[in-house]
């Protein structure tokens, strides 16, 4: 029997998945006792024949796939787990790139009992090296666009709500019914949730590292962040307890323009409230911005930034809040996203 299996869901990262396998491939973690496990989501463009590049070059790697139907990441993640043949699951989206020991250290916790789910902290980097994607993987990774998602910036190890990716033994999840495929997004927030709420424990190492690249283009990124709420406005209505401050925030900054908005048809007095919270607003992320701009000595974060973090609150909070009103929604549209 194999001790690790990696699951990666995939759809369309014909740019990334080789990276990924040639990382998984230079792990400290002998390679001859993993197996990877690629769930593609029928992907339509050159990655598959990336994959198959891959496995030419290194014969002695163990490289799986299999076909994702359904092209949701939950259910490609279940059917990859289904095939596993490890004691351990090693969960990995097709456009990241772990550390050489990610693996290595992710079992030695797991084998130490410290928890049943752990992970590590997200190196996010561009996804294209323009303004735009350079101002992104900032935004991303700053904590007015993300609020308390440690997973994201933190450099303390502890336990905590979620980790990205995630990593458990096999037999542990199968007997926790795997991960929700009636939720297209936040699946691994939600099985986490079902996990401390049996008496597991999530633990976060930040010396676990992985580079995640983030949206290359705005619309991407409005995308993404558009399907993050709403899906978790899914997840809160099966887990109301769930519900954190930085969740909160963006819906909730919506309504209240919205409402400003319309009780200004009655009074002007409401419309320059409206336009005081804006500028206050625009003022706090231009304020953030500009110590990143500083720092890196790019004047394009300046605009950059502040754009990247709107779009993200912006996004979710419509997302969420569309999905909540959506009352008659069943599935939706299939995920074709890795990630």
């Amino acid at each position: 029997m194999l001790t690790v299996s990696v699951v990666i869901p995939c759809y369309n990262e014909e740019k990334t998945i080789y990276l990924l396998l040639e990382s998984i491939y230079q792990q400290t973690f002998p390679t001859d006792d993993l197996e990877v496990i690629i769930a593609d989501g029928l992907s339509t463009d050159l990655t598959r024949a990336e994959i198959t590049r891959f496995t030419s070059e290194h014969p002695d790697s163990l490289v799986k796939i299999i076909d994702n139907h359904k092209k949701t990441i939950p259910s490609g993640l279940n059917s990859g787990i289904r095939e596993a043949q490890g004691e351990f699951i090693i969960r990995l989206d097709a456009h990241s790139v772990p550390a050489s020991d990610y693996i290595e250290r992710c079992v030695t916790l797991l084998k130490q009992g410290v928890a049943e789910n752990v992970g590590g902290v997200w190196l996010i980097h561009p996804g294209k090296n323009d303004w735009v994607g350079r101002s992104i993987a900032a935004a991303a990774s700053h904590p007015i666009g993300v609020g308390d998602a440690g997973y994201r910036h933190s450099n303390r190890a502890g336990y905590v709500d979620t980790v990205p990716f995630g990593a458990y033994r096999k037999a542990y999840i199968v007997s926790l019914g795997t991960y929700n495929e009636n939720l297209l997004a936040n699946e691994d927030y939600e099985l986490n949730v079902r996990i401390k709420k049996t008496g597991g424990r999530v633990y976060l190492d930040p010396a676990i590292q992985c580079v995640y690249f983030s949206r290359p283009t705005l619309s991407a990124l409005a995308k993404q962040y558009w399907r993050y709420g709403y899906w978790k406005a899914k997840m809160i209505r099966i887990y109301p307890d769930t519900v954190r401050w930085r969740q909160a925030l963006p819906p909730l900054y919506i309504l209240g323009l919205l409402g400003l908005l319309f009780l200004s048809l009655a009074d002007q007095f409401f419309f320059w409230i409206f336009l005081g919270i804006i500028g206050l607003y625009s003022l706090i992320l231009v304020s953030a911005s500009l110590k990143i701009a500083l720092s890196k000595r790019d004047g394009a974060f300046i605009m950059g930034v502040p754009l990247a973090i709107a779009i993200m609150h912006h996004s979710w909070g419509s997302g969420f809040l569309f999905s909540l009103l959506n009352l008659n929604h069943r599935k939706g549209e299939p995920g074709k996203e890795s990630g």
